[in-house]
């Protein structure tokens, strides 16, 4: 791997400024392979040398993957002038520069956004040729027929003559509730969709994506990083 400068390093591993990690480095805070350093524009390589900070272990991440349980009220979005944006709810500790929702939920629904710095994978999560399913909890307003959710799992036509691919329909415990997979991301598609059979969206959640479930232990407004191997099971 191309070695990095230590001063670098430590300013994207840590989300820092550039200065702040200089003056880490000043104060003899930081080690290299157990040895101090004293020269910020050192070269590391990043996946071989072991550095520390203030005494704790800087573990180097190309990219960092989030699994982030959005509140209503919260918008996907990098910045917003009017309202809570899901990068607001990102702890100090998990923060870096190029975060970004990957796919977006709208202001009032709630559930997993994936928030990443990794452009590529986005691409390829969200890229309609890959197909990877999201799958949804829906209250609807009224109790939905049979004969509607055999339409939905056609692929219905919604306002303005946009065709749905076949979406994947089932029925909940309740007359008025459906979990419903798709694998593409038209504007308010769920809800366009469940106004094409006369009915409305009350309430809705996002569970998945591929094949990684929104974990339950995380309360509206929490996140936590995504493991390897959980991220490896989006794109079963």
């Amino acid at each position: 791997m191309q070695k990095q400068r230590l001063d670098k390093f430590l300013s994207n591993q840590l989300n820092i400024s550039r200065a702040d990690a200089k003056e880490l480095i000043k104060k003899r805070l930081v080690t290299v392979n157990g040895g101090t350093a004293k020269l910020f524009d050192i070269k590391i390589d990043p996946e071989g040398d072991s550095v520390a900070a203030e005494g704790k272990a800087v573990t180097y991440r190309e990219h960092v993957y989030i699994m982030l349980n959005k509140p209503a009220g919260v918008v996907c979005a990098t910045r917003d002038k009017l309202s809570e944006t899901v990068l607001e709810l990102i702890p100090a500790e998990l923060r870096r520069e190029g975060l970004f929702p990957a796919g977006r939920l709208d202001k009032d629904t709630v559930g997993f956004v994936l928030i990443t710095d990794d452009g590529g994978f986005a691409h390829d999560i969200l890229s309609p040729k890959k197909h990877v399913d999201k799958k949804y909890f829906a209250v609807l307003e009224k109790n939905i027929a049979e004969h509607d959710i055999e339409l939905l799992k056609s692929g219905i036509t919604i306002d303005g003559g946009e065709k749905c691919l076949p979406a994947y329909v089932e029925a909940s415990q309740k007359p008025n509730e459906i979990f419903i997979t798709l694998n593409e991301g038209k504007y308010h598609q769920i809800k366009r969709m469940a106004e094409a059979v006369g009915n409305k969206v009350l309430y809705l959640k996002r569970l998945s994506i591929g094949g990684l479930a929104l974990d339950e232990t995380l309360r509206e407004g929490e996140c936590r990083e995504i493991t390897k191997e959980e991220l490896i099971s989006i794109n079963k």
